[in-house]
């Protein structure tokens, strides 16, 4: 009994292992002063915000984040590094200010959207991003 158990112990290790070599991780890190940047807009209309940033995230992210943010867009297929999965926990647990830096910087294949969103645009798109399950 001992044996079969060890067996599946190493098996299923074995398994999560090779999983994770396909499992994204996020390396591209905000400046430290991007976690202080504060989201403007009140909680109180941060949910009219989202309904915003969701349209412009279908025009604008979608193609390469894909329809539910999830990093599986066609035009992400062929990009490397591919796509974020904006709903994985190490997205959610950054700051909106990070979230807000990287919209506006961009990075790698990643259009920088603040010459082209305004400012109001980008805190809608972090704000939808926010509402990603």
């Amino acid at each position: 009994m001992k044996k079969q158990l060890l067996i599946i112990i190493v098996l299923s290790a074995s398994f999560l292992g090779f999983m994770g070599m396909n499992m994204q991780t996020d390396r591209w890190l905000a400046p430290q002063e991007a976690k202080s940047i504060k989201n403007p807009i009140s909680p109180s209309n941060q949910e009219a915000s989202a309904i915003r940033g969701k349209k412009i995230f279908k025009t604008r992210c979608m193609i390469c984040h894909g329809i539910s943010g999830k990093g599986d867009g066609p035009g992400g297929k062929a990009l490397n590094p591919k796509p974020q999965n904006l709903t994985l926990p190490m997205v959610k647990s950054q700051t909106d200010g990070e979230i807000f830096w990287k919209v506006t910087n961009g990075r790698n294949a990643m259009i920088k959207w603040g010459p082209i969103l305004s400012e109001n645009e980008r805190w809608d798109v972090v704000n939808y991003v926010r509402s990603l399950e």
